[in-house]
């Protein structure tokens, strides 16, 4: 790869919009971290969605514009899982139910990068997520954000909401470990 080729990769659009992506990361769990008012949760919340708003448009302005690139095929879903995972470990400070969903993450997102890697080294091509993955992730984003906006729901609705998510990752780690063991690496 040149190295004109190497730098309009880099700073493709939907890859300029993945490093913004990275940015609102610590920016979230500042604001998120310090609030004390409503409000203050509500900007977090403003700060999430306009990070999950970016996702979609580079994903849309890829495939659109026919920009998707190599680069943009790794960093997105570390954007993506960084901001799911840095979300959920500040939501661990209010509900210490979320450490087990925190867990849980950490083991599929483990297991899909070992596979990942596994894969690649045998020379295939990498898909994107299955649609049970897709369901997690929708779900997931649904319940994070949810519990940022409303930082006063009832706590059994909380921890309903948490386990829910736990039985969603399980469910979603256990068709990827199926799905994995029906390709040979």
């Amino acid at each position: 790869m040149t190295i004109n080729k190497r730098t309009n990769e880099m700073l493709s659009i939907p890859n300029i919009l993945c490093y913004f992506r990275f940015l609102l990361i610590p920016v979230f769990c500042i604001i998120y971290l310090r609030a004390e008012t409503e409000n203050d949760y509500y900007i977090a919340a403003v700060v999430l969605v306009v990070a999950t708003l970016t996702d979609f448009l580079d994903g849309f302005v890829a495939r659109k514009f026919d920009m998707i690139t190599d680069l943009g095929k790794i960093i997105d879903p570390i954007a993506d899982k960084l901001m799911h995972g840095a979300v959920a470990l500040c939501l661990c400070k209010r509900y210490p139910l979320m450490w087990i969903l925190v867990g849980v993450m950490a083991v599929k997102e483990g297991y899909m990068v070992i596979m990942g890697i596994r894969h690649l080294k045998s020379g295939e091509q990498v898909r994107g997520a299955l649609w049970f993955g897709k369901v997690c992730t929708a779900v997931l984003f649904v319940t994070l954000t949810a519990l940022v906006i409303f930082s006063v729901l009832p706590l059994m609705a909380v921890y309903t909401l948490i386990v829910v998510n736990i039985v969603f990752m399980l469910f979603s780690l256990v068709m990827y470990i199926n799905a994995f063991r029906n390709i040979r690496l």
